[in-house]
């Protein structure tokens, strides 16, 4: 903050023969007002020092408020006095606060001189008063789900701490650590941070939802000098739901408030991450802004106010049932993995739920992933655009070579479907073999083309951040041959191939989008995914289900299921890790199973779709 006043003179008007020009001695009165630099030629009524600490103790209050001046008029007040109209704009928290008030210049020795007055700063002031600014925070917007219902907004929580001053110094230490016992937080940092604090300090140890506060309440009421305070945060149903796409939202940092400009201030509570971060402007809304000015005795005046305007909600397209059942069947998973569902009809994410094991990445949105044979549905699309159809013979053999590098199928790839098959049942029973066979059949930029058609590999904006794919138009042989089972160079988002299963299910290419708002059109593919095509496509996904490797989904109840597995082989191991996949499409539901280790798609994924589904 920083205006103040400053010590002016003119210069002498020896020579002339009426009184000097009274104008430049006002335009300095406002520019040492604007920018606090104090000269050292003496006042009428103060010396320049009593002048600064005035100012000084005037303006403390207003923060870390800025003042322009300007000067809109000089007028003659009578013999040997001018008066000089200044325009104060203080910018308090981003709001602009402007009024007038008046300076009086007399002529002493033939120079100008400023008559000392509290009324230069604002008109209203009276020896000894002061300004002070002060900031209502505006209500937090709401993060909503499909339904309109609030999925994250203002709920219960406890602030858990040591007030200092309900205990004597010696013993903050001691309580400290009882406490960080109490609401597990590491022991040595909060007794550091409670004895660096003042001795009229809260330190917060922990901030805890009420359902988590509730059975330790009595265990820190029993430590002298820690507390429990009740407040609200801006919070989802659970700790879990959607955290890593919704975010978190606490105190601001210093490097927040630095790149806010002033709109942020210390203490402010503020998105720190996903959803709550990016659209951190639109949410938090505009604080109040009170100014008053307070008399040594008596109550203080207001002179500005301005009324806190709420943050605008955001609203997504997460169904909060369906988030929670895709959590709920990952709770116990142990590597990263996620659950994504789309909804064919209109693009919307229903679902983005990421496993504990992902430690708050979102996986199901972000992870970028060799999709394996769940891509034998974009390579099935290229060679139907190649002149195959489902009835279509191909060879599946127990190994092909490519380049000189042997593929062969999973270990327990039935034997009785190997031979000349169609490409219905290469597709449902999974083979490896077949479907590289024909890499001569579609190129490596056709393959690229069919991806594109069923929604992998676009650029769509979907209102957060989100990787939709990448499937390279160019590969050598053996990374061409490897792309045909969704290996090599390809890489997807749980997301992506979730688009991909909405794809075949919509029967046109579906542009995924979270954020209502967020603009999702993606370019248009350069060949469009027809509805002919999807036709043949979810023929195959129903035959994956009926008769090939996901057979355990055909009691899910329901409308029909359509699916297809996927295993990946990553790593430098021997054998090599793999990622288990499942894509499912049943109704208005497209869906995508992911586990980053697992034994295959049909032994590890399979289970985990089969419970969501079922539920």
């Amino acid at each position: 903050m920083a205006a103040a006043a400053a010590v002016i003179m003119a210069a002498s008007a020896a020579g002339c023969s009426g009184p000097p020009d009274a104008d430049p001695v006002a335009q300095r009165l406002a520019a040492a007002l604007q920018s606090g630099e104090w000269g050292d030629a003496p006042w009428t009524g103060a010396t320049g020092e009593e002048v600064a600490a005035a100012v000084e103790e005037i303006t403390s209050g207003m923060g870390e408020s800025s003042l322009s001046v300007e000067v809109s008029d000089v007028r003659d007040a009578g013999d040997d006095q001018r008066a000089a109209e200044l325009q104060l704009a203080w910018d308090v928290g981003g709001e602009t606060w402007e009024y007038t008030s008046t300076a009086a210049l007399v002529l002493v020795d033939d120079a100008w001189q400023v008559e000392w007055d509290p009324a230069i700063i604002h008109p209203d002031l009276v020896p000894d008063a002061r300004l002070a600014a002060s900031r209502q925070p505006a209500e937090r917007g709401d993060i909503l789900g499909a339904d309109g219902a609030a999925i994250v907004t203002e709920r219960p929580v406890y602030r858990v701490g040591i007030d200092k001053t309900r205990i004597p110094a010696a013993e903050v230490e001691s309580a400290a650590r009882k406490l960080a016992a109490v609401v597990d937080v590491d022991a040595d940092g909060l007794a550091d941070r409670a004895e660096a604090a003042g001795p009229e300090a809260f330190v917060e140890a922990i901030t805890l939802r009420e359902a988590d506060a509730v059975p330790v309440l009595s265990a820190v009421d029993e430590i002298d000098g820690a507390v429990a305070l009740e407040d609200t945060l801006a919070l989802a149903p659970t700790r879990e739901f959607a955290r890593p796409i919704l975010g978190t939202v606490g105190e601001a940092t210093a490097e927040i408030i630095e790149e806010s400009d002033g709109a942020v201030e210390p203490g402010d509570i503020v998105g720190l991450s996903g959803l709550q971060q990016q659209y951190e402007e639109q949410l938090r809304g505009t604080p109040g802004i009170t100014v008053e000015i307070v008399p040594p005795e008596g109550e203080p005046t207001t002179v500005y106010e301005t009324e806190p305007q709420p943050g605008a909600d955001v609203s997504t397209t997460l169904d909060p049932d369906l988030q929670t059942r895709a959590e709920q069947v990952l709770a116990d998973v142990g590597p990263p993995s996620a659950i994504t569902v789309v909804q064919p009809s209109t693009g919307a994410v229903l679902a983005a739920a990421s496993g504990p094991g992902s430690d708050g990445y979102s996986t199901a949105t972000l992870g970028q992933y060799a999709p394996g044979s769940t891509f034998k549905i974009v390579t099935s699309l290229a060679l139907l655009r190649a002149g195959l159809t489902a009835d279509t013979s191909v060879n599946c053999t127990p190994t092909v070579t490519v380049d000189g590098r042997s593929f062969e199928n999973y270990d327990d790839y039935p034997s009785s479907s190997l031979g000349e098959i169609p490409l219905r049942t290469a597709v449902a029973e999974s083979c490896n073999t077949a479907l590289i066979d024909q890499h001569d059949t579609v190129s490596q930029a056709q393959l690229a083309q069919a991806a594109e058609a069923l929604g992998i590999g676009t650029q769509a904006d979907i209102g957060a951040p989100a990787f939709l794919g990448d499937v390279p138009a160019e590969a050598g042989a053996t990374a061409h041959a490897a792309s045909m089972i969704g290996q090599g160079e390809v890489l997807a988002s749980p997301l992506a191939m979730a688009t991909m299963a909405a794809s075949v299910a919509a029967g046109s290419t579906v542009v995924p989008k979270l954020v209502d708002g967020a603009e999702p059109a993606a370019a248009t593919p350069q060949a469009p995914l027809t509805s002919a095509e999807a036709d043949v496509l979810r023929e195959l996904m129903y035959a994956v289900v009926s008769e090939g490797s996901a057979t355990f989904l055909g009691d899910v109840p329901g409308e029909r299921v359509g699916a297809k597995t996927g295993t990946a082989e990553y790593g430098s191991e021997d054998p090599p890790r793999t990622h288990a996949w499942m894509v499912a499409i049943q109704g208005d539901l497209a869906v995508a199973v992911f586990v980053e280790d697992g034994e295959s798609g049909s032994r590890t994924a399979g289970p985990l779709l089969s419970e969501f589904l079922s539920q």
